[in-house]
């Protein structure tokens, strides 16, 4: 049930946020609007006083991001580069996150059914092939995961790290807020939605111990697809929190969506089916190889103080806007 409630949680804030709307994707990359990174930094921001709290209570033990080698390039952040920037390929193709497919589809954006079609041949692809080459890869090359924060980086204390993300982050809000227009259609600033978005995690903290995360769900259907077709009933996982908090994800969306249409009104950009099937096996393929999308590693990871996601995150986003200022 605390999975349910969470990811319930999770979907309606993003169609309250106004991310039913696969424009908001791609005017973020390509910088031409700033919901998008209002409403990141608004749950991230959230999310680092919901860790600290936690943490100094002692109430969950949350672990930062490991790095994602993946042994191509001698580097134990590699992985989360490339991954990184297929993540950020995909989402400027299709306009979607791992997440926000799913509040397009519960709007009734084609685009969303479309992603999450590419999204699951990406989950397929990574669990049962790519996944097992990257392994090797890493095997050959020695290539092992580390966990280091970027206050250990910088040589202070995880306090003053998360003072100086909070101030980081609030600065950019406010300028992006005073200088930039509210995205068209939307019914609420990018800061507020951010922060409706950070309730879902506070949610997931309190009920689950854990943060929130979307794409390893798509993992799990590959691998349950590829556990069917060898016959290897003992494979099989014997649950499935990652797919539960996504179907949960979109009931959420679906069910705000149907009790505030105005929320879902104003029209959306709909992709080229085989473009936003493209982006979505892409963005989900490089999650996996990175280890997190935009809300495990960037909503969440970041939170954390994680070396790794902060890496993916930023190399998501500069691929992102080469790919959307080039495609549209």
């Amino acid at each position: 049930m605390a999975t349910v409630l969470s990811g319930a949680s999770f979907g309606a804030a993003m169609i309250a946020a106004g991310f039913y709307n696969p424009a908001v994707v791609i005017s973020q990359l390509k910088f031409e609007n700033w919901h998008m990174v209002q409403a990141f930094l608004a749950a991230t921001a959230s999310s680092i006083a919901y860790y600290a709290i936690s943490d100094r209570a002692g109430y969950a033990s949350l672990q930062p991001r490991a790095s994602s080698p993946i042994g191509l390039f001698g580097s134990t952040y590699d992985g989360n580069v490339l991954g990184g920037a297929l993540l950020g390929a995909g989402m400027a193709l299709s306009g979607s996150c791992p997440g926000t497919l799913f509040a397009q589809m519960a709007a009734g954006v084609h685009t969303g059914f479309y992603a999450l079609a590419g999204a699951v041949v990406g989950g397929v692809l990574w669990t049962g092939i790519l996944s097992k080459a990257v392994a090797r890869a890493r095997a050959r090359a020695g290539s092992k995961p580390e966990t280091v924060t970027v206050n250990q980086h910088l040589g202070v204390s995880k306090p003053a790290a998360m003072l100086l993300y909070e101030a980081g982050f609030a600065a950019v809000i406010i300028v992006t807020s005073l200088y930039t227009p509210r995205f068209p259609g939307t019914k609420m600033s990018g800061a507020l939605g951010g922060f409706l978005i950070s309730l879902s995690q506070l949610a997931s903290i309190a009920t689950r111990g854990s943060m929130i995360g979307i794409s390893g769900s798509y993992g799990e259907l590959g691998g349950l697809l590829w556990a069917g077709l060898a016959g290897d009933a003992a494979s099989k996982p014997k649950s499935y929190p990652n797919v539960l908090f996504a179907v949960s994800a979109g009931a959420g969306a679906l069910l705000l969506a149907r009790l505030a249409p105005v929320l879902v009104e104003a029209p959306a950009l709909e992709v080229a089916p085989a473009v936003a099937v493209l982006g979505g096996a892409l963005m989900v393929v490089g999650a996996r190889m990175a280890g997190g999308c935009t809300s495990g590693h960037g909503i969440s990871g970041i939170s954390l103080l994680s070396t790794s996601s902060l890496i993916t995150i930023a190399t998501t986003f500069a691929v992102g806007f080469v790919v959307a200022t080039l495609v549209y």
